[in-house]
């Protein structure tokens, strides 16, 4: 299928659903590395619920992390090719996504949620997100993984992942 056929595709299918399932999201959205694959993989399994997602959500506003960029180039090289991990980082150039930089304090917050995860496999991006999301009073993210569910703000709340 072209490149044209599958937006078209994906608009339509996207018009038949509805919005999301939290209604229309505006605010600053924290972007694991599944959903950012995804939208540059169009083999990908998530890539249509991803790109309908962004599709349905304009005025959402997109962060990740540096870990999680990181790991999106290098899926992205070895799965698709060097070009595709370029136009990734040129689309976050193009101020697609924010990646946000750690701040004083990040890896100490990082490694206590990493302690306290100890039960999950470690994932350093992961758990960048859970820090930047604390951090920056984020509760809600886009992500493929069910375990972000685990992870709490400060409050205790549970994340909010708006992709599953």
């Amino acid at each position: 299928m072209g490149r044209e056929a599958s937006r078209a595709r994906a608009l339509k299918v996207a018009a038949r659903e509805p919005a999301a399932r939290y209604g229309a999201h505006a605010g600053p959205v924290l972007v694991d590395s599944g959903p950012l694959i995804a939208l540059f993989n169009r083999n990908d399994h998530w890539h249509l619920r991803t790109l309908q997602w962004l599709q349905s959500h304009p005025a959402a506003r997109l962060h990740t992390t540096w870990p999680v960029a990181t790991g999106v180039c290098a899926l992205l090289a070895r799965r698709i090719g060097n070009d595709c991990a370029l136009d990734f980082l040129r689309w976050a150039q193009r101020g697609g996504i924010a990646l946000e930089p750690a701040a004083d304090g990040s890896l100490t917050e990082i490694l206590h949620l990493s302690e306290r995860f100890a039960d999950l496999p470690f994932d350093l991006a992961d758990a960048s997100i859970a820090e930047a999301a604390a951090r920056l009073r984020i509760r809600h993210v886009l992500s493929i993984d069910a375990d972000f569910d685990v992870y709490r703000d400060r409050a205790g709340r549970p994340l909010v992942n708006l992709l599953r």
